[in-house]
């Protein structure tokens, strides 16, 4: 129990670049991401509950958390969460968190009760305030050539270039 307690640590390989421009090693990751996903959830809870990006982030933050308490070693986290280096999710945990504040700040669910949406019906008037977005009508060429490939017979010809085996005896 003593030597396992002890070894472990000192067994874990230690991880010496991310491979990643301007991305440092952090060496504590595990203990890091288990405070920003701590956090996350904590903060989360200013959004309302019925809110599909609560939910959401409760969601994956709760797995990731779980996964950073079970393993001690980085890269079965990496293996496990299958999100990225242990660096990048802590990226992802530190703007998830000033994305919960910008949430908060906006309140995109805050839609008064008393407002009304204007729905459009298929054939009704466009209203002269609301753009009009309809692409261009198709040119003839478009049709034309259209009309050719569908009515020419197929072949079983190589396309040129082909790298398929010629049989030539």
């Amino acid at each position: 129990m003593f030597l396992r307690a002890i070894a472990r640590p000192l067994m874990a390989k230690v991880k010496e670049t991310t491979g990643i421009v301007g991305m440092d090693v952090v060496p504590n990751a595990r203990q890091v991401l288990i405070g920003l996903y701590t956090k996350t959830l904590k903060e989360i809870k200013a959004v309302p509950e019925d809110e599909g990006y609560r939910k959401a982030v409760e969601s994956f933050t709760s797995h990731r958390l779980k996964v950073c308490q079970e393993e001690e070693d980085w890269e079965v986290i990496e293996k496990r969460l299958g999100c990225g280096q242990v660096e990048e999710l802590i990226e992802e945990a530190k703007d998830e968190l000033t994305l919960i504040g910008k949430m908060i700040e906006w309140d995109p669910w805050g839609v008064p009760d008393d407002y009304e949406c204007e729905v459009i019906e298929n054939d009704a008037p466009i209203p002269k305030h609301i753009p009009v977005h309809r692409p261009p009508p198709l040119p003839e060429e478009f049709f034309k050539t259209l009309e050719a490939l569908s009515s020419s017979p197929k072949t079983d010809t190589p396309a040129v270039g082909s790298s398929a085996p010629s049989s030539k005896e």
